[in-house]
């Protein structure tokens, strides 16, 4: 599968933070690091984005947060799970949608290799 270019910018910044710091530690902690590499490479980000959900043409503000946004154009769900579950697939999915952002990377640093830890979707 190819990646689009703002995903593989995306993704360098998170294998360079993987390296650094090895799988195990809390998602927060990689959240923010992952932050400072973004800032970095100069590509800009929301961390962790407002997301109400629209039900009825009426705004609720239910609390849910995008972990990054990047660019306005890709929305990355950060975890550090032993195993991506059909859970995580779904949470990315639904805010995709309620964003109505067409893609979203699922990046699990609790992985040896990072690269087994990413899922790429596209709406």
């Amino acid at each position: 599968m190819e990646f689009d270019e703002l995903s593989n910018r995306v993704i360098g910044c998170a294998i360079e933070v993987h390296r650094e710091l090895g799988p195990g530690l809390l998602e927060s902690t990689y959240e923010q690091c992952l932050a400072h590499e973004l800032s970095k490479n100069d590509i800009s980000f929301k961390l962790q984005h407002p997301l109400p959900v629209i039900y009825k043409s009426v705004r609720i503000d239910c609390g849910y947060r995008v972990d990054l946004l990047v660019e306005d154009k890709l929305i990355l769900e950060l975890k550090s799970v032993e195993q991506i579950k059909n859970i995580h697939t779904a949470q990315l999915l639904t805010y995709m949608k309620l964003a109505h952002i067409k893609t979203g990377l699922l990046i699990n640093f609790n992985t040896r290799l990072l690269k087994q830890g990413i899922k790429r979707f596209v709406l």
